[in-house]
């Protein structure tokens, strides 16, 4: 896979995402964890097989992470952030292909206009060209 992939930005990514929820979320890191892997299960985003720790949790942060964090914790990232009441933006462009990617992972959509409207407000801006990557990206991967 090209490092400058769509997917691999998405994966360069995934560490800020998962450390923007660690950083808003209230609670220590051990239950952060817990929330991120029962969220998942309850909003049925993946099926950990273990509930990680909060080590595990905040090794998911480090910049070099991106391989190593499963995508239920991600997705389940995302969807948390993008419900916060501090209404939290990526803050870069890897970050908000990764927001993107998982919003489109999340829900199913028709078209790429239906995921950009469905977005909360503050969001449609921001991740505007991101969806759209990841939309052309997602259609780029079907079989037809």
């Amino acid at each position: 896979m090209p490092q400058d992939g769509f997917y691999a930005k998405v994966r360069r990514g995934l560490p800020a995402l998962i450390d923007q929820w660690r950083t808003l979320g209230q609670g220590d890191a051990d239950r952060l964890a817990l929330i991120l892997a029962e969220t998942a299960r309850v909003a049925r985003l993946g099926q950990p097989e273990a509930t990680p720790d909060g080590a595990t949790l905040v090794a998911w942060t480090a910049p070099e992470a991106g391989d190593e964090i499963p995508l239920w914790a991600a997705r389940t990232a995302a969807f948390l952030l993008m419900q916060m009441p501090a209404r939290p933006l990526p803050g870069n462009d890897d970050e908000a292909r990764a927001w993107a990617y998982c919003w489109l992972r999340n829900r199913d959509f028709t078209d790429h206009e239906s995921a950009e409207a469905a977005l909360p407000a503050h969001l449609r801006g921001p991740l505007a060209a991101p969806l759209k990557a990841a939309w052309l990206d997602r259609q780029g991967l079907r079989l037809i």
